[in-house]
């Protein structure tokens, strides 16, 4: 069997399972930090600072001093892309050289790597179409694919810690909850992006099209997409056991609750306030939160189950032994 360089480099080094934790967390952190800064680029108008991709300009790599401080913001965000290959990279790393490798940890190690790519390539998409709208909320969904990954990936790592799931929901109604939640938090951020399209930060200091729906409509949707989170959310805490079986589930499901609070509350600032650049980046900040939230909600929520780690190799019985034959 052809050997990998990971299955070289697993053959003669190991590492402890708080290795692949940290460097699960520090994905999560890095989805994040793209999300926000991908966000400074936009209310800056600064998203054809580089006006084109993957290089510059036709004959650079990197900003000339012309293009100024708008080049330099957009080219800073795309060598964060850099910075999460790395981090991604350290993941996967990390995953396939625990002494127990744990498959489903690696398997969603390499689905944040290839998420990275499919960023990148829709980030390039975007510049080349000069900042459609529509590409605009594609590049930003892609970042919360992203995020989503790296949020799987860390708690694979924490049910890796403890054991196993901690502490499934004991009944179908708590579950169904958990996934309803997590599927009206999607459909309120696919609006949100409709509502920043539709909004004044296009990107760009120039005159970039914008979605032809009413800005106002749209917020508004999204605002009532919000209240039935809420809603959702303090049913499911209410159905949830106070025992120890539903402690996880209740205990991140009151964290939720917070965040949708809080990041109700920006949402409400910014828009009687004008959209002010810092409201938008802390609701984007706020946002990845919801999700992350959200999806640790339904994960907490989920039925028990083994973990995906390989176990002891099974006893094989040993071959028959032929007696040997003889010629009369």
């Amino acid at each position: 069997m052809a050997r990998t360089p990971l299955s070289w480099l697993a053959g003669r080094y190991t590492l402890g399972p708080r290795s692949v934790r940290a460097a699960a967390v520090t994905s999560v952190v890095a989805a994040i930090g793209i999300i926000m800064t991908g966000g400074v680029v936009r209310v800056t108008g600064s998203g054809l600072g580089c006006p084109d991709w993957p290089m510059c300009t036709d004959s650079t790599l990197a900003p000339t001093s012309e293009m100024g401080l708008h080049g330099a913001i957009e080219f800073s965000n795309r060598m964060l892309t850099g910075v999460l290959c790395v981090v991604v990279g350290w993941v996967i790393i990390a995953a396939r050289l625990q002494r127990t490798p744990v498959p489903r940890v690696l398997r969603a190690g390499w689905a944040q790597f290839w998420i990275v790519v499919l960023n990148a390539v829709v980030g390039g998409v975007t510049v080349w179409l000069k900042l459609s709208p529509y590409i605009v909320a594609a590049h930003f969904l892609a970042a919360m694919l992203l995020l989503t990954a790296a949020a799987v990936t860390w708690d694979a790592t924490l049910d890796d810690a403890r054991g196993g799931p901690a502490g499934a929901a004991p009944s179908e109604r708590a579950r169904g909850l958990a996934t309803a939640l997590v599927a009206v938090t999607a459909v309120m951020v696919v609006v949100g992006t409709v509502t920043s399209g539709t909004g004044p930060h296009a990107g760009d200091s120039s005159d970039v099209p914008r979605i032809g729906l009413d800005w106002t409509t749209v917020t508004v949707v999204h605002g009532l997409l919000a209240a039935v989170v809420l809603v959702l959310a303090a049913v499911l805490f209410a159905a949830l056991p106070r025992d120890t079986s539903g402690a996880a589930a209740r205990r991140r499901t009151a964290v939720f609750l917070l965040v949708v609070l809080a990041q109700g509350l920006i949402g409400v600032v910014q828009s009687l306030t004008g959209l002010p650049e810092a409201a938008v980046i802390l609701h984007l900040l706020g946002a990845a939160l919801v999700w992350v939230g959200a999806l640790r909600v339904l994960l907490a929520a989920r039925p028990a189950r083994l973990l995906a780690a390989p176990g002891p190799e099974p006893v094989l019985p040993a071959p028959a032994v032929r007696a040997p034959e003889h010629s009369v």
